[in-house]
Order: C-alpha cells, then structure tokens, then sequence
C-alpha cells in the first residue's frame, strides 16, 4: 500500500465518518440521527478503493466480506444497547459490544470456511 492510497482512505473514510457524525448531531429526529451515526463508511470506502485499484471483481469479494462484520455490528449494537440499560456504564458496555462484534464476525468466517471445507471433502 502506497502513501497515496493511504492518503485517499483516510480522506474519503474521514470525511464520511466526520459527515455522518454531523449529521447525526444535527438532525432532530435521534432515531434518525442513530441511523446515521452507523454508517458504514468504512466498508463503502474499502468497496471504493479495493473496485479503483482492482476492479469490480475484487470490489464484490469486499462487500461479500463485509457481511460478516455488519452482521458482528448489529450484534456488537444489542450488546451494548442491552449492557447500558443492566450497568448504566457506557465504557464497560463499550468494551462488551467490542468484544461481542470481534467474536461474532469471527465465528462467522469460521462457520463460513468450515462449510466450504465440508463441500470440498464430499
């Protein structure tokens, strides 16, 4: 990776995180607000430069991916939600969401590999 990828992931997934921030802060409506705040800029930037640097084939392999962390981050969002309402401690409960996103999404891949490793041996 060169600097001057780096240099555009960092601008295009900053500033989507910075405008989603915003947004988030100055809409009225939270529930909305919430939506933005969980944007996933991450994954359309690594879309965006993985499809500029490689093409739409490589591209669809990311977002494909990407799957198993959204699905981690909505677990990693009960998590928190249903932590914060037990302790009332959002860094405690920031570090169960963590910790529940990164075990989920990797028991995901892991069940993902497992069944293709069982397609493959039949």
């Amino acid at each position: 990776m060169d600097g001057r990828d780096l240099f555009f992931r960092f601008l295009f997934g900053g500033s989507a995180v910075v405008l989603s921030y915003v947004t988030a802060k100055l809409l009225p409506w939270k529930v909305i607000g919430g939506i933005f705040a969980a944007f996933p800029a991450v994954m359309v930037v690594a879309v965006m430069m993985v499809g500029m640097k490689y093409g739409s084939k490589e591209a669809a392999k990311t977002a494909q991916g990407s799957v198993y962390g959204m699905i981690g981050c909505l677990i990693c969002v009960l998590t928190v939600l249903f932590s914060l309402q037990l302790t009332h401690n959002w860094w405690v409960s920031f570090i169960f969401g963590l910790i529940a996103w990164f075990a989920s999404s990797s028991f995901l891949v892991y069940m993902r590999d497992h069944k293709n490793i069982s397609k493959s041996e039949q």
